[in-house]
């Protein structure tokens, strides 16, 4: 039974949690291990797999991932509004398994567009994925557990996000036998997520009545017409999603600034993504003892004014770092600005988590219980939108001749000119955070 005395940590010795945790952590986990071993392999060993411009066919990975989240959001949150979720859980599991056989093939043929498909087919399990995920915790938690909790599965899904991604970097770089690595993992971890699935508890149905529309793009409409119904949960929806734009602004760039602009190795790669996601991941947990275990929305402009100062810096940083020779990990933290620039990736994350997780809570907390869902559903379509938006505006920027700390810098001042839109939209957030300051 919920208990609102236990802290976030105590969580996981529960099953009404652990389970259900575990699960969405290995989901984030493989999309990351597969995502990034491709895109890895493509970044540093281009010629062997394509002739496309590498820059722009990362920024195309990244936008084909998300795509399923803005076509088929609507349809997963009804889906996951109607049945009972443990269920949906473990169907979800098993696709991920055949999505991941799929892709075994495609690794074993050098067949570069079965890989982009089998990316495809991941952004939908992960649309599948996402309602049940976020409604899933309020059914099981209280009021006074959201914050901490919400933290939790933020924390464990960019954890997933960080060994993921150094999973993937390390093991398609072992070659003879890397591709071979990458297939045996992410089956494996496919198996096991359905296995902790198997031990999440029954979820009733939020709104077992309910019909499915066979109009899916009519109903990507609706709902968000009745999302926009509520306005405060609208307000936290859309803020929601510019932090993906942000993040989608940033990791995609990743692999491309890191060869090209820090003359780096895969390690280096590897180094600031660790940066970056341990930092979402403390600023997750930080945000249940800053916030004192309640909602509070004045962490949402501090962390929008941290993502602001980091990202600005991270362009100083860049411009300063001299080195021109190629570099490991080592190498590039005896640069003169290399820590910096390590600094500044970790603290943009540490600012993203403390954004993130109280808008989470906020639209739990406020929206229907039984549109819950798809009010989730809704969240994803626009978070799906914004990245996608992301990616077009990165290419296009890219092809005007902006550089890479260029495009990070352009990300910063334009999420200033949002905090200044977010706080004039909804007063509450500058006000909650004059409160908490004082």
């Amino acid at each position: 039974m919920p208990n609102s005395a236990s802290n976030q940590f105590a969580l996981l010795t529960q099953r009404r949690f652990a389970p259900f945790f575990c699960a969405q952590f290995l989901g984030a986990f493989n999309d990351n291990l597969f995502k990034t071993a491709l895109v890895t392999i493509i970044t540093y060993d281009a010629l062997a797999w394509t002739t496309v411009n590498v820059g722009l066919l990362n920024n195309l990975i990244a936008g084909l991932f998300i795509l399923p989240f803005l076509l088929l959001s609507a349809s997963a949150g009804q889906i996951a509004d109607k049945f009972e979720k443990s269920q949906l859980l473990r169907m979800v599991k098993l696709l991920e398994i055949g999505i991941m056989a799929v892709a075994a093939i495609g690794w074993l043929t050098h067949n570069l567009w079965l890989l982009v498909a089998a990316i495809v087919a991941m952004g939908m399990h992960s649309t599948l994925f996402g309602p049940v995920k976020h409604a899933y915790l309020p059914q099981h938690l209280v009021t006074q557990e959201l914050v901490g909790g919400n933290g939790m599965v933020q924390m464990g899904t960019f954890v997933g996000i960080l060994t993921g991604q150094l999973t993937g970097a390390i093991l398609i770089t072992l070659q003879p036998h890397g591709v071979v690595f990458i297939i045996v993992a992410t089956l494996a971890v496919a198996v096991s997520g359905w296995l902790c699935s198997r031990a999440v508890p029954l979820t009733p149905a939020a709104d077992p009545a309910l019909v499915i529309s066979r109009q899916p793009f009519r109903e990507i409409a609706r709902n968000l017409r009745f999302a926009a119904q509520n306005r405060e949960v609208f307000i936290a929806m859309l803020a929601n999603s510019w932090f993906w734009f942000y993040g989608a602004m940033l990791l995609a760039q990743l692999p491309v600034f890191t060869r090209d602009v820090l003359h780096g190795e895969p390690a280096v790669f590897v180094l600031l993504l660790t940066g970056f996601s341990l930092g979402i991941g403390a600023g997750s947990l930080l945000c249940e003892r800053l916030s004192g275990g309640r909602l509070q929305v004045g962490l949402v402009p501090a962390g929008a004014i941290g993502l602001t100062l980091f990202g600005v810096d991270l362009f100083f940083a860049s411009t300063a770092y001299m080195g021109t020779e190629t570099v490991g990990a080592a190498g590039f933290l005896a640069q003169g600005a290399g820590w910096r620039i390590l600094a500044d990736c970790t603290l943009l994350g540490v600012a993203g988590g403390i954004y993130g997780v109280p808008l989470l809570a906020q639209i739990q907390m406020k929206a229907a219980r039984a549109h819950l869902s798809r009010t989730i559903a809704g969240m994803n379509i626009l978070n799906a939108l914004f990245m996608v938006v992301a990616a077009l505006t990165a290419m296009l920027l890219l092809l005007a001749g902006l550089s890479v700390p260029q495009l990070f810098l352009f990300t910063a001042l334009l999420n200033l000119l949002l905090l200044a839109l977010l706080c004039w939209l909804q007063p509450a957030y500058p006000r909650a955070l004059v409160e908490w300051r004082l």
